[in-house]
């Protein structure tokens, strides 16, 4: 007795669907000292989304900020628009970082000034 193809590649999704279900658990639990995802993009002081936070204004794209505390981490939810980073002020900085457009992160060092860019 044979086992048709459609029956195996439906086997084999459903083992797919259910190790990036697992996947996804997992991740959540790693995220559980993370405010909760909202609308919009965080700037805190501290790393998981601890200490000062700062709203970011997602429709000014292009313009620089300079931030009056350094940020240690991120929070971005929103379709269309995302962050890139900066170690110094004036948007300045040998390597600067890209949020995302959906992102919850540690960032890698300190940042001082941020601009909104399309996603």
């Amino acid at each position: 007795m044979f086992i048709s193809k459609a029956k195996i590649r439906s086997a084999m999704a459903a083992a797919t669907l259910a190790a990036a279900l697992a996947g996804l658990g997992a991740g959540a639990a790693d995220a559980a000292g993370w405010p909760p995802l909202r609308e919009g993009a965080f700037l805190y002081t501290g790393t998981h989304g601890t200490g000062t936070v700062s709203t970011v204004d997602l429709s000014d794209l292009g313009t620089c900020h300079t931030l009056s505390e350094p940020s240690r981490s991120v929070q971005v939810v929103n379709g269309s628009a995302s962050l890139l980073l900066f170690s110094g002020a004036h948007c300045t900085g040998a390597y600067p970082w890209a949020s995302g457009s959906l992102a919850q992160s540690d960032l890698p060092w300190a940042m001082l000034s941020y601009r909104v860019i399309p996603a």
